[in-house]
């Protein structure tokens, strides 16, 4: 099998298709590990490394490959039209291994060339003529080369939480919930696809994301609301209170769980859904 194999279709989206597939095999072990089914569970974990096929070391990005084995040629990093990808470019979609983010991170050079890479990537300018035969993506809900106006890069922002620079993570999230979102008819930067859009920023409101949906972690952002409560379905209440909370207060002090310190960079779902309180200490200067 060639995987990444583009046929004469110029609108192929065959590499992005593998990414999606390699995380779906990875949700489809998760399920075989919980039923004991150990020889599906190995397969699929295998199925879902799928991704390091279609990674070309020498230009560090994501590219599909010719029905003989070799990389396509006339590859363009930028435009999101006949490339290998739908309704997105090789930056943005370099970026979709959600299930092996520190693998990802160390194919495309470390923690501190990953940092750069996506400082680049919501600092860079790109030209309307990459993305004008693309529906789903317009200048509306671009940042740089980010597409946030496109689901498929949601959980982007939130890579930096596997750096050396998390803060990153809380700056990023919080333009972002800032710039691309309004209570205005035109609210939206993009098309809301069954909720995704809507979806991300009430996670971000409240200070987390799910990231890799499938595991039981929500990486941290930086909550924009003052006060929240989220019922849950076990009957249990999680009250999320922010300290601090002013507009120049982007930046996490410390977060705590019914009193005790959160050391990582994300919420653990067994201790969101024994419920509880979580408290949100803001800064106007990042912790390093």
């Amino acid at each position: 099998m060639n995987l990444g194999y583009v046929p004469d279709d110029k609108n192929s989206s065959s590499v992005s298709k593998i990414l999606e597939y390699a995380y779906d095999d990875w949700c489809i072990a998760q399920i075989a590990k919980y039923a004991d089914s150990k020889n599906i569970e190995k397969e699929y974990l295998k199925r879902a490394q799928n991704f390091e096929h279609v990674f070309d070391a020498q230009i560090g990005f994501m590219r599909p490959k010719l029905s003989d084995g070799l990389w396509k040629p006339d590859f363009n990093t930028l435009s999101t039209y006949g490339q290998g990808f739908i309704e997105g470019n090789a930056w943005n979609y370099s970026l979709y291994v959600p299930h092996q983010i520190d693998q990802m991170i160390r194919m495309i050079g470390g923690k501190e060339k990953f940092s750069e890479h996506l400082d680049s990537l919501f600092t860079m300018q790109i030209d309307d003529k990459y993305f004008a035969h693309t529906e789903d993506i317009t200048r509306d809900g671009i940042i740089g080369n980010y597409v946030h106006g496109n689901e498929p890069g949601h959980h982007i922002s939130y890579l930096y939480n596997w750096t050396n620079q998390p803060w990153k993570t809380q700056e990023r999230v919080r333009m972002i919930m800032k710039t691309m979102y309004s209570n205005s008819v035109d609210g939206l930067c993009g098309n809301d696809d069954a909720g995704q859009m809507s979806a991300w920023y009430i996670f971000s409101a409240l200070g987390f994301y799910p990231v890799c949906p499938g595991s039981d972690q929500y990486a941290i952002g930086s909550p924009l609301v003052k006060s929240a409560k989220i019922n849950l379905e076990n009957g249990k209440t999680v009250n999320i209170e922010v300290k601090n909370q002013k507009t120049e207060n982007i930046f996490i002090e410390k977060i705590t769980i019914n009193g005790r310190k959160i050391e990582n960079n994300y919420l653990l779902n067994n201790d969101l859904m024994e419920g509880g309180s979580v408290f949100f200490y803001m800064s106007s200067k990042p912790v390093k």
